[in-house]
């Protein structure tokens, strides 16, 4: 499906047709290079203990990443020795995948519309912003996503997941993602 020369997404699209202009006039951008755009989707799923215990725990962990994501995902390994958490140089702890393009927008599409509607006594997700317009927030699991089966999981991992986006402002950053009904609490 991604293959496909002639597919764009639902919601890049929906940005070319309505979101762009949409911006330009709320915030009187002269020229469309200024206006806001996704950059790119960090996914990380960190292990912790569970890994320090289990090497396979992180092989695990990448697995559901790569389910999720549609593209292969990374095993992140500790930088340093800390001793105190029993965590040796270049131990496995977790997996990570950096989505762009077509990919990046199916997955927002995937997290809005169908992922962020599965999780128990959902309001909304806080605006985390961190100054420069790019967005964190955590999910606490990862099985909300239809492509993991629930049956086949060993262990519920919680998940980070961070939208990079070429605003300056986290106001901008918010008006961008709520043009892509980002369901934010406030």
């Amino acid at each position: 499906m991604l293959d496909d020369a002639t597919y764009t997404p639902r919601l890049e699209a929906l940005f070319q047709s309505t979101i762009k202009a949409a911006m330009k006039e709320e915030f009187g951008y002269k020229n469309d290079m200024q206006i806001p755009r996704l950059d790119k989707i960090v996914l990380n799923i960190g292990c912790g203990a569970e890994a320090v215990r289990d090497s396979k725990k992180a092989k695990s962990a990448q697995d559901d990443l790569t389910a999720i994501a549609g593209q292969k995902a990374v095993v992140t390994k500790a930088k340093k020795s800390i001793a105190g958490f029993r965590v040796r140089e270049e131990m496995p702890l977790g997996a990570k995948v950096t989505l762009r393009a077509d990919r990046m927008y199916e997955f927002l599409d995937r997290l809005i519309t169908v992922a962020m509607p599965r999780i128990r006594d959902f309001r909304g997700v806080k605006p985390s912003f961190d100054g420069r317009g790019n967005f964190a927030m955590g999910l606490k699991e990862h099985i909300v996503f239809p492509e993991i089966e629930f049956d086949k999981v060993d262990e519920v991992w919680g998940m980070d997941i961070n939208i990079t986006t070429t605003a300056a402002t986290d106001a901008e950053a918010k008006a961008l993602l709520k043009h892509f009904n980002m369901p934010f609490t406030s």
